[in-house]
């Protein structure tokens, strides 16, 4: 009997939005979702791709030290669940200035929610 292949959680920088232009056609061309402290924007891309995120934290949402947690908390959220997400997608989360206080468990919630919403979830998560 052969075991399952082991699902990797890292987040390298393959899986990573990287170049303004990706960030640009997920935003354009993909769908958009407002949900608790961040907006959710996917794009399909072609199949047999992995599954890439990229975060957006502007000044609005505080000073360098709450952006970075911002982006941290966000990451963290697509990292844990990446493997549950229909299709491969170019993701970009923006986090919204509501962020700033809230902990892991409360942005990965809003995360979920806005998936659950769209119907971006293989299964219960």
């Amino acid at each position: 009997m052969v075991a399952p292949p082991r699902l990797r959680y890292g987040l390298p920088a393959a899986l990573r939005l990287r170049r303004s232009a990706e960030f640009a056609a997920a935003r354009q061309r993909g769908e958009r979702l407002v949900c608790g402290c961040l907006i959710l924007n996917w794009l399909p891309v072609a199949p047999g791709r992995p599954n890439r995120v990229g975060v957006v934290t502007s000044r609005k949402v505080g000073s360098a030290v709450v952006r970075n947690r911002a982006r941290r908390l966000l990451r963290e959220a697509f990292r844990r669940h990446q493997h549950a997400l229909k299709g491969p997608l170019d993701v970009v989360l923006v986090a919204r200035a509501s962020i700033a206080g809230k902990r892991a468990g409360e942005v990965e919630q809003d995360f979920l929610a806005a998936l659950r919403r769209r119907a971006l979830l293989r299964s219960a998560a």
